[in-house]
């Protein structure tokens, strides 16, 4: 595709400047005060997903210059990316520092799962978690293959607001997880009961003179798309109001010292 698009020798020279293998002084501190990053897997037919990690500054931990490792907590019992890694070890890890720096930071590597008590076994400087009563299930450990910037042209500037509502760990509340936003599950009552509505007689015939069977009325349509975009228009009004501060940050196409080694 380099070729074809004629970036080659600009590809190289981002591959001489910038990826490493492991991750250099500048790398490993930027990483120890991140609160989220973004993880992508495949399983074993090369399917993708990707999905949200977030926790207290140094929850993803680095164990050494060429591995780090993270928590996996309670969710919602699918373990899309467990079970991913579990059958595919390629994983990508991307950091963005939307607050401070404005830059970001791709990692990529071979992933495995292991034990909480494996992993404090091998590493007792591992942080307790400061949330109580909640306890990794598991960690992730990657073996870090490469490590390398992503730039700050397009990366916003997000400013820090004090929670409105309080996230509970381990919740199961509808509602305090963010409730059926986006309309699905009441799509999915929605096609059960036309399902239900349209199922064919049952082999038994009802008594003579019994009035029919009722057939439950289908419920009312999810919101509208309009809707939500208007809910999602007065919540960014609400936050630009809570957080209106100036843009700053950025960084060099050397931010951190890769070219330095």
């Amino acid at each position: 595709m380099q070729r074809a698009l004629g970036s080659e020798d600009r590809a190289q020279r981002f591959y001489d400047d910038q990826v490493l293998d492991h991750l250099n002084d500048r790398m490993r501190e930027f990483v120890a005060r991140q609160e989220m990053f973004f993880l992508a897997t495949a399983d074993r037919h090369g399917e993708c997903d990707n999905t949200f990690r977030a926790g207290p500054p140094g929850f993803l931990h680095v164990l050494a210059p060429d591995a780090l490792a993270f928590p996996e907590y309670r969710g919602n019992g699918v373990h899309a990316s467990l079970g991913n890694i579990s059958e595919n070890p390629h994983a990508g890890l991307l950091l963005l520092d939307f607050e401070r720096a404005r830059i970001g930071l791709h990692i990529n590597g071979r992933a495995r799962i292991v034990t909480d008590a494996e992993l404090r076994a091998r590493h007792p400087e591992l942080p307790a978690d400061p949330v109580p009563g909640r306890r990794p299930e598991v960690w992730v450990r990657v073996d870090i293959e490469e490590a390398y910037i992503h730039c700050a042209k397009h990366i916003p500037h997000l400013a820090r607001v004090d929670r409105r509502t309080a996230r509970e760990w381990g919740t199961d509340d509808l509602r305090r997880k963010g409730g059926d936003f986006f309309g699905a599950a009441r799509e999915a009552q929605v096609r059960r009961a036309r399902e239900l509505a349209g199922r064919p007689a049952q082999a038994a015939l009802p008594p003579a003179g019994a009035p029919p069977p009722a057939v439950p009325p289908a419920p009312s349509p999810p919101p509208s798309a309009e809707a939500w975009r208007e809910e999602a228009r007065r919540a960014l009004e609400r936050a630009q109001r809570a957080a209106a501060g100036p843009s700053g940050g950025g960084g060099g196409t050397d931010w951190f010292g890769s070219g330095a080694g």
